[in-house]
């Protein structure tokens, strides 16, 4: 558990967070030039800044999608081919033909893959930065120092302190470490800093340089519709279903929204992205796997979401809105693409580095439309003559069958007797 409470990550993805947190600090100190401390309003706009700054990788993703739309049938073609066939002669045979489709088109088996692994470690460090926004904005961690530097020695092994600590599944942290006291003051609600404040009552007259109220400013930027952000939902569902809690009716129905939006507007960015991507035959691999996902993803981020801060949840759903929106201007752009023109400037890219590597160049594969209806056309053609050779069956089984049904009741006798006597008579002639 303690992975998750850790003030900073580290590893490869601690440069990432530390960048992705400056631009939430510039964020803050934006807003707060205005008067409005709201750490919920500068995570939407942090969300809207990543997804400016992560466009040219969408972009680039779904311009290879769009290739995929052409390169399908003659995959699709290939794997049909050895379909069946596990011999490692075939599977090489497969492996070289496959390869060759992607050069012919300038392009690679990972090219669609690539943008996506860069963005995988921006959005873990994006989570990092939304799981504990004190450690990554300076400016919002200096409210919590004012308020420890109050906190008499020994705090930490007090009845109220240890019992927000059991409270929140934090007990057995080293506190003598301020940054885990940090984690900690951060999930506080209301309610519970007035714990605090009649337990530590030297904390409840701490101010900023502007003259509030510490406490009190930080409730405020932890608002959002009457929610602490560093909450979950499910916590405000239940404190209000027990009583006794100052949380309101429009702060539980904001709770029970924010998962349910998170899910809905994933579900319809998703679609949306499907919708300008290939269709993945249900025979082909990974194809029903790929069509479940794009159903339960959306479910499990509603599970999740319940047990996850709400600012988390903000930001998913901020996320999925903006996605929905860039999403709807990625598809009328890449309608407007002619997929030959975009063909052949990733040949002649790939050229260049077959060049310096000193490899000949690729032909570069004119009129992709055409290829696509040639193929189409040949599959039509086979099924057609699959058809008509059905039809013939079917129609030799029906003049036999009368044939040696012919005169005599069926059933009878006379009827199998004249059945061997014609059979030998149509075998003599």
């Amino acid at each position: 558990m303690e992975f998750l409470v850790l003030t900073k990550t580290s590893g490869f993805l601690g440069p990432i967070a530390e960048l992705l947190g400056l631009i939430m600090e510039g964020l803050f100190r934006f807003t707060s030039s205005f008067g409005i401390l709201n750490i919920g309003l500068c995570i939407i706009l942090f969300t809207l800044v990543t997804k400016l700054l992560m466009f040219p990788l969408t972009i680039k993703q779904q311009k290879s999608s769009k290739l995929m739309s052409v390169m399908q049938p003659e995959i699709q073609a290939i794997q049909k081919k050895y379909k069946g066939k596990q011999d490692q002669e075939s599977m090489m045979k497969m492996n070289v033909e496959t390869k060759a489709v992607y050069e012919k088109y300038g392009t690679s088996m990972t090219g669609g893959c690539l943008p996506m692994l860069i963005q995988l470690p921006i959005m873990f460090a994006l989570y990092r930065v939304m799981y504990n926004i004190p450690a990554y904005v300076s400016t919002v961690r200096h409210y919590f120092d004012l308020i420890i530097a109050k906190l008499p020695s020994g705090f930490a092994s007090t009845e109220v302190f240890t019992g927000l600590a059991e409270t929140h599944k934090l007990a057995g942290m080293d506190y003598s470490n301020m940054d885990k006291v940090v984690d900690l003051l951060y999930k506080l609600t209301d309610r519970q800093w007035g714990e605090m404040t009649a337990a530590f009552p030297d904390i409840a007259t701490v101010v900023t340089q502007t003259g509030e109220n510490a406490i009190e400013s930080i409730n405020k930027m932890q608002q959002f519709f009457g929610i602490n952000i560093a909450y979950t939902p499910l916590n405000v569902i239940l404190d209000f279903f027990k009583g006794g809690s100052d949380i309101t009716v429009f702060a539980m129905i904001t709770a029970l929204l924010i998962p349910i939006l998170s899910g809905l507007t994933q579900w319809y960015s998703t679609k949306l992205m499907t919708s300008a991507q290939p269709q993945t035959a249900e025979d082909a691999p990974g194809g029903n796997m790929m069509k479940t996902m794009n159903t339960t993803m959306p479910l499990m981020s509603v599970v999740f979401c319940f047990s996850f801060p709400v600012g988390i949840g903000i930001y998913w759903v901020a996320s999925s809105v903006f996605q929905v929106i860039q999403q709807v201007g990625v598809n009328a752009y890449l309608n407007k693409i002619d997929i030959d023109d975009l063909i052949k400037k990733n040949v002649e890219k790939a050229n260049k580095k077959r060049a310096k590597k000193g490899l000949p160049p690729t032909r570069i594969t004119q009129n992709a439309s055409a290829t696509l209806k040639s193929i189409q056309a040949a599959e039509e053609k086979e099924e057609a003559a699959r058809a008509q050779k059905i039809e013939k069956s079917k129609q030799i089984m029906k003049d036999s069958t009368e044939y040696y049904n012919m005169d005599a009741k069926p059933g009878s006798l006379a009827s199998k007797a004249a059945m061997v006597q014609k059979y030998n008579e149509k075998h003599n002639k």
